[in-house]
């Protein structure tokens, strides 16, 4: 006979191997009627199908879980706020193995972007894992494309954010580009790596309103306002930032540090630019202002930027005719510490003002 303690001991073991081999069930997507069910599993498939206008495919998954996308996503058209895509969970592989989701922008794009006109749901891909994403194809963002707010280490490679279509105008745009505020990576986390990843877009192709230990590397970025840190509100940081190997194209800024000229009490601190290439900017090779929205407007020191470099490496730029090199537009007393500015290497264009900042180091115009 056992004993009534080895009886509860079998029978928790039982429970406790019922759950796991339930939960390790591959579970299947061909429409939000599926994903209930699917979710139950720790390997979710998605088949090509189309997400009703006006909702919010959202996976909510367990941890551990390996996502692999099979097929083609389209959205249907609908003015409303959006996201398009919600993913959250930790320790997930998502393989987007290149199938294309399709945001559907020519419906929304009326060169306004976020801003005013047509209601425009962004973001498209709100991310909230941690684990890795990899190869996941967005095409025709109505805006924004990705927000990140993982909420533990994440490393993504090898996505493609595809908004060329909206270069042109359309009916809505007059002469502006139909697509406005398309920006590719929006980030506000930390431990997070970006790499091996190409944007083609309207508006910064990364930007981080806050988080540390963030790494973006070996990426493309073309025809856009290239790699930005903020712009940068109140009463946040954004720390130890490495932007490595990077390739940025035909954009209107190269690499800019934006901080709201209202803003108090945050800081921008060790940002590192190692072996970066930018070619035929078109307003500016490299911003740093404290007066956003506006580039050269009256600064605001109520954030502190410190430890700001371009090196080791060389990051080399060239800006179209017309455009500026460098411009450093500093409130007063708030751009301090080390500057090493000897890998930063500028051609073409015209020299830009630098103002209130005397702790740049190894570079002139």
């Amino acid at each position: 006979m056992f004993p009534l303690s080895a009886i509860g001991f079998l029978v928790a073991g039982i429970a406790a191997v019922t759950a796991a081999s339930s939960n390790s069930c591959t579970g299947t997507i061909s429409s939000l009627n599926d994903v209930s069910s699917a979710i139950k599993c720790t390997t979710v498939n998605i088949n090509a199908f189309t997400v009703p206008a006006g909702k919010t495919f959202e996976l909510q998954l367990l941890d551990g879980t390996t996502v692999n996308v099979l097929g083609e996503i389209q959205f249907g058209n609908k003015s409303w706020a959006g996201p398009l895509f919600r993913v959250s969970g930790n320790d997930i592989t998502f393989n987007g193995n290149n199938k294309r989701w399709d945001g559907g922008g020519p419906f929304y794009w009326d060169g306004q972007g976020t801003n005013t006109g047509i209601r425009k749901p962004h973001p498209m891909m709100a991310i909230s894992i941690s684990g890795t994403l990899n190869d996941v194809y967005v095409v025709n963002s109505p805006a924004h494309a990705f927000s990140i707010g993982n909420p533990g280490p994440l490393t993504i490679s090898g996505v493609t954010v595809n908004d060329l279509q909206g270069n042109y105008p359309n009916a809505r745009s007059g002469k502006l580009a139909a697509a406005h505020n398309t920006d590719g990576f929006d980030v506000g986390g930390s431990n997070l790596i970006i790499q091996k990843s190409t944007v083609f877009n309207q508006d910064d192709c990364l930007a981080i309103s806050w988080g540390t230990n963030i790494t973006f590397a070996d990426n493309y970025c073309e025809g856009g306002h290239g790699i930005s840190i903020g712009s940068i509100s109140s009463n946040v940081v954004v720390s130890d930032v490495e932007i490595s190997g990077n390739n940025v194209v035909s954009s209107a800024y190269s690499f800019r540090i934006k901080t709201d000229t209202i803003a108090t009490n945050s800081k921008v601190q060790n940002i590192t630019y190692t072996a970066n290439t930018a070619t035929n900017c078109t307003s500016y090779g490299v911003l740093i202002t404290q007066s956003y929205p506006s580039n050269k407007g009256t600064p605001g020191n109520g954030v502190t930027i410190e430890d700001i470099n371009f090196n080791p490496g060389t990051t080399s730029l060239t800006a179209k005719s017309g455009a500026y090199r460098v411009a450093v537009n500093c409130g007063s007393g708030s751009c301090i510490g080390n500057w090493d500015w000897s890998g930063l290497e500028t051609s073409g264009g015209k020299t830009g003002s630098i103002t209130n900042n005397n702790v740049i180091t190894g570079f002139k115009q």
